[in-house]
C-alpha cells in the first residue's frame, strides 16, 4: 500500500529530473575549482596537468553524436581538410548550440582559413557561453593580431592570462604588445 501511494510522487521526481537540461561540458562540476587551482602560484608542469584536465573536460559533450563530430573536425583540420572541419563544426553548432567548444572548433577553421568576421563570431559565442575559455581569448588575440589591431589584440590576451596566468604563449604575446604600444616590458 506504501508503494501505491509513492508511485506517483517517484514518476513526478523522474519526469522533474528529464526535463532538466543537459549539462554542457562548461557547466562540469570540476570546472570551478581548476580555474582557482590555475590562479594559484604553480610550476608550469602543475599548470599544464590543469589546463590538460579543462580542456578534456571542454572537449566532452553529454551527445555522443556530438562527440563524434568533434572528433571527425579535429582530425580534418589536423589534416588541413578545412573545408570538412567546418563542415562538421557546423553541424555540431547547429545540434548543440549550447556547447562552447563547438563554437571555438569552428572559430579556429575560420581563423586558419582567413575568414576572421567568422572566428569573431564563433569566438564572441564560445566566450557567451564559457567567459574563462582562455583559449578562446587568446584566439582572439592572435585574430586581432592578423587584423593589425594590436590594442584589441593586447586586451585579449590579458583576459586570457586573467583566467589562466600560465599561459606561456599569452604571455609572450601580451609582453611583446605591452613593449611596443606602452613602451613597458610589463
Amino acid at each position: 500500500m506504501t508503494t501505491r501511494r509513492f508511485a506517483p510522487l517517484l514518476l513526478l521526481a523522474g519526469l522533474v529530473a528529464f526535463a532538466q537540461p543537459a549539462l554542457t561540458a562548461q557547466d562540469d562540476w570540476r570546472l570551478p575549482g581548476l580555474f582557482a587551482r590555475l590562479l594559484q602560484p604553480l610550476a608550469l608542469p602543475e599548470a599544464q596537468q590543469i589546463e590538460s584536465t579543462i580542456w578534456q573536460i571542454w572537449l566532452r559533450s553529454e551527445n555522443e553524436d556530438t562527440n563524434i563530430l568533434m572528433r571527425a573536425g579535429v582530425n580534418a583540420m589536423n589534416q588541413g581538410n578545412f573545408g570538412a572541419a567546418l563542415k562538421y563544426f557546423d553541424q555540431m553548432v547547429k545540434d548543440e548550440p549550447g556547447f562552447a567548444e563547438g563554437w571555438n572548433k569552428r572559430a579556429t577553421v575560420h581563423y586558419l582559413m582567413g575568414n576572421f568576421d567568422s572566428s569573431v563570431e564563433d569566438v564572441e559565442r564560445t566566450l557567451a557561453l564559457e567567459p574563462r575559455h582562455f583559449g578562446a581569448l587568446s584566439g582572439l588575440g592572435m585574430i586581432n593580431m592578423e587584423l593589425g589591431n594590436e590594442r584589441a589584440a593586447l586586451r585579449a590576451f590579458e583576459a586570457a592570462l586573467k583566467v589562466h596566468p600560465h599561459l606561456p604563449g599569452a604571455r609572450e604575446q601580451a609582453e611583446q604588445l605591452r613593449k611596443k604600444l606602452l613602451g613597458s616590458p610589463t
